[in-house]
């Protein structure tokens, strides 16, 4: 099964909780030897079964920059195109996280997800009560980002995140929080309809509507994808644009980052749309694979050794690095799964699952700094000695061009 297709981790939650019939069900914390990578993320049989947790505590890493993260959310709606999965709910809606270069010590505790979102996880994956995971805990992890935070003065790089397949915006947070702290505007955006629940401006939270559809084609939802964050991008750069803070965007600095199938649309977005000078794939695979000449601007493909050619199950990485004619990387983390590159495995971890053989804290470090010093020195002309090779400090990330 394509990564891309993967349900998300809390889903699999549920399901590793059903595992050890308990109708509880939490993993042991430790990882026994030669785990194999997990489907999911939360798809791993335990080795031992452990006394319920009686709640679910998640919090993430704190940002390593100078300036704090504030946090806005805003509703779009792009009356130029009918929602591509459910025509009959009018206008394409989309819920998007602005993440941006704050002020410490300004501005509240943000939370996660609202409470529906957190509802509609928990729904989606039919998590039992007895989980210890409920809407309260798990909209409230602690995300270190605050609303209504003060800005930071000047113009900063846009950087638009896009999430994997069935997962809500919010498992990208980390990251996020993370390039604002070094001085980058995000976007988060939730793709309506493609995920458990994304909280729309007249207060609905719907449904996945394409999630169990084994027919779907991926390549039409990159499609999509790519006009969502045109879109995004045009709302927030021109005209009476969306955000109050957009004053704060260089609209000629934007890069997209995404994880699996996110990452796959940030290729098929650099390709339809010029203003997105940078890209990152994060274990994604291509829905479809680019042709030699559609991007040559910088592009970093970021992922597990399920991507090599050499024993990989992932083709589309050697066809797309190929292709690609720009500043170009390919680095592979050892130890990683597919969801050592979100929030995801962090949270398993803290729900009392196994991991994989990279630590969750170590997952999210490498792919902070990996990410934030490539649009540094191609969104900021900042360069990097990390890109340059491989490091002392991060032996795990293999170099394989």
């Amino acid at each position: 099964m394509k990564r891309n297709r993967r349900i998300s981790a809390v889903a699999a939650l549920a399901l590793a909780a059903l595992v050890t019939g308990t109708g509880a069900g939490f993993a042991a914390t430790t990882t026994p030897p030669a785990t194999p990578v997990a489907t999911h993320a939360f798809d791993t049989t335990p080795a031992t079964a452990t006394a319920p947790t009686p709640s679910f505590q998640g919090t993430l890493p704190a940002p390593t920059g100078p300036y704090a993260a504030g946090e806005d959310v805003i509703h779009l709606t792009d009356a130029s195109r009918p929602d591509p999965w459910v025509p009959s709910s009018g206008p394409r809606q989309l819920t998007v996280t602005m993440v941006y270069p704050a002020v410490p010590g300004t501005g509240t505790p943000a939370p996660y997800m609202t409470l529906a979102e957190a509802a509609g996880v928990i729904q989606h994956a039919k998590i039992p009560a007895s989980s210890g995971v409920t809407p309260q805990n798990l909209s409230s992890v602690t995300t270190h980002a605050f609303d209504g935070a003060r800005p930071q003065r000047g113009k900063h790089p846009l950087v638009v995140l896009s999430p994997a397949y069935e997962d809500p915006r919010m498992v990208l947070t980390s990251l996020a929080t993370d390039l604002a702290s070094h001085g980058y505007v995000v976007a988060l955006v939730g793709h309506t309809h493609e995920d458990s629940g994304e909280t729309l401006a007249n207060g609905q939270t719907p449904p996945c509507a394409i999630c169990d559809d084994p027919n779907l084609d991926m390549d039409t939802v990159t499609a999509s994808r790519a006009l969502d964050v045109s879109f995004v991008i045009d709302r927030l750069t021109h005209g009476n644009t969306a955000w109050r803070l957009a004053h704060l965007i260089d609209k000629h600095e934007i890069g997209m980052a995404g994880h699996s199938i996110g990452g796959a649309a940030a290729a098929t977005t650099m390709i339809a749309d010029p203003r997105v000078r940078a890209g990152v794939n994060m274990d994604g695979t291509f829905h479809p694979a680019p042709m030699p000449g559609q991007i040559n601007r910088p592009f970093l493909m970021l992922g597990t050794a399920e991507n090599l050619p050499a024993g990989g199950h992932d083709t589309t990485w050697g066809q797309t690095w190929a292709a690609l004619g720009g500043y170009k990387k390919w680095l592979t983390v050892a130890g990683a799964d597919h969801f050592s590159f979100s929030d995801l495995d962090l949270l398993h971890q803290e729900a009392g699952f196994p991991t994989p053989p990279l630590s969750p804290e170590r997952g999210v470090v490498i792919t902070r700094e990996y990410v934030t010093a490539f649009f540094d020195q191609t969104l900021k002309r900042i360069h990097s000695p990390l890109l340059d090779g491989p490091s002392p400090n991060n032996p795990e990330v293999l170099f394989q061009h």
